[in-house]
């Protein structure tokens, strides 16, 4: 073993031959402060997360998520997190089943912002309910597992009928009692965004890649809305959680060009997005059409009212809005 690993091109593992890896501090100090973390499997058939102890040290083929707020395990085991990943994600394996990747999966990946409390604590009591419920299964029936478990449960979404085997696996193992709590979970999050919670999947993805767009404006002028505030930016004072004081220097919308009106919902979110986000200043629904060929006021007011009414805008008192 010495001679090879002292030949590793990689300065520690040579110098520490004996050593299986190095210590990953980042990681340790990410889990200091918190008593369990997310978890799911970085390839599988279904997509699900679950809290692990911190007591527990999982291995390469598990992804873990330094979070430890039900309602953060909530939002990415919502429809549209799990829907967001599989777009985002790779696949691998006979089955083609979905990777989970963070760079790819989870940090391009918008949470809800601006979140009342009242209903945090609501999702919050639906995911511990969801993890609480599948931990108890799993302990009171050794020969189930959590794959088998979500293979009843898509068939159950499915609507097909279940097998003698899948109806015993759904009785034992509570699976009626777990798609309530999903459901729910996608309700209430949809509530957290802002949105209808009937939502296609193709409209889903579309309003979490305007959303992550103007996530991106965001950052770039400043504000960042941090997960975990108290370990990822511990000296920032007040957190910039709330909003940007935009000035009132004059200045016009963000392209002086006349804009063709975009034909789809998404796409004009989208649009009237990026106008507010580049804007110097707060605008009204006239200076808002204004960009765009032959539209009134009273085409974009309607859009401008959605992106406040999903945070995503703010309406101010004289009816002016800003990102």
């Amino acid at each position: 073993m010495q001679p090879e690993r002292s030949q590793n091109p990689r300065p520690v593992y040579a110098k520490n031959w004996w050593l299986h890896s190095e210590p990953r501090a980042k990681f340790r100090k990410a889990f200091q402060s918190i008593e369990r973390y997310c978890a799911t499997s970085r390839t599988s058939k279904h997509r699900f997360f679950v809290f692990c102890d911190n007591a527990t040290l999982p291995e390469t083929k598990v992804l873990i998520i330094a979070l430890s707020d039900a309602f953060h395990l909530a939002v990415i085991s919502s429809r549209f997190h799990v829907h967001f990943s599989e777009v985002a994600g790779g696949r691998l394996g006979v089955g083609n089943d979905p990777t989970y990747n963070h760079t790819e999966c989870f940090d391009p990946f918008p949470f809800p912002a601006d979140v009342a409390d009242p209903l945090k604590n609501v999702i919050r009591a639906e995911a511990e309910a969801l993890d609480a419920v599948r931990k108890k299964v799993l302990d009171d029936h050794p020969d189930l597992t959590l794959t088998g478990l979500y293979n009843v449960l898509q068939g159950l979404r499915e609507g097909r009928p279940l097998t003698e085997d899948e109806r015993d696996v759904h009785d034992r193992g509570l699976v009626s009692v777990m798609q309530r709590h999903h459901d729910e979970i996608d309700r209430l999050v949809a509530q957290a965004y802002g949105w209808p919670a009937n939502l296609a999947d193709e409209e889903v993805l579309a309003r979490l890649v305007a959303l992550n767009r103007e996530r991106a404006a965001e950052e770039a002028k400043g504000l960042v809305r941090w997960l975990r505030p108290e370990f990822q930016a511990p000296a920032e004072a007040p957190s910039v959680a709330e909003t940007l004081d935009l000035g009132e220097t004059a200045a016009a919308a963000a392209s002086p060009v006349l804009t063709p009106w975009p034909t789809s919902l998404p796409e004009q979110v989208t649009a009237i997005a990026k106008i507010l986000t580049a804007a110097a200043r707060p605008l009204s629904s006239r200076d808002v059409a204004r960009v765009f060929n032959g539209k009134r006021a009273s085409t974009v007011e309607p859009v401008l009212n959605a992106l406040a009414a999903i945070g995503q805008a703010r309406r101010l008192a004289d009816g002016r809005y800003a990102a």
